[in-house]
């Protein structure tokens, strides 16, 4: 297979896929689309547990990533399904919590694959994207400057492989 003829597919879990995986997902995706990527790379969110399933995206978060320029539009929360496992290429969970149910609903031989987000920043020492639902706007600004570092680094790291 040759390189132009690769895609590789990406998505992020957090746990009602209304907050922090809705926006990697969009923040990642603008990163894509900046590329010229949006061919080569399929970028989506998921949630491990199905409190929100069908719902959009937390309006705090939407508000915070629209001041930025990104876009959650046209996101609904689904819950992670079986396939989800054997199509993605990179599963990654925005907390410890997320990343133990996601190897625990998946089979041994996908755990490669399955990693925390933040492994791809180099501007935090953190491991986890906190969760703000329950907190205050500031927790939804945090979590972009988490995601967009994150997402700068795996996108460099994608393109290195391609």
């Amino acid at each position: 297979m040759s390189s132009e003829d690769k895609t590789v597919s990406v998505l992020f879990v957090c746990m009602g896929n209304i907050c922090r995986s809705p926006t990697a997902e969009g923040v990642f995706r603008h990163h894509v689309l900046r590329a010229g990527l949006e061919d080569t790379i399929r970028v989506d969110s998921a949630g491990t547990h199905a409190f929100h399933v069908g719902n959009p995206p937390d309006s705090r978060a939407s508000v915070a990533a629209d001041r930025r320029g990104y876009s959650l539009e046209n996101i609904q929360a689904r819950r992670i399904a079986p396939i989800d496992f054997e199509v993605f290429d990179f599963i990654l969970a925005m907390d410890n919590d997320n990343l133990t149910d996601l190897r625990n609903l998946s089979e041994n031989e996908h755990h490669k694959k399955i990693n925390l987000f933040l492994t791809f920043s180099k501007c935090t020492d953190r491991v986890e994207v906190p969760d703000p639902y329950y907190g205050s706007e500031a927790g939804f600004e945090r979590v972009l400057d988490l995601v967009e570092d994150a997402s700068t680094q795996l996108l460099e790291q994608i393109q290195m492989d391609l």
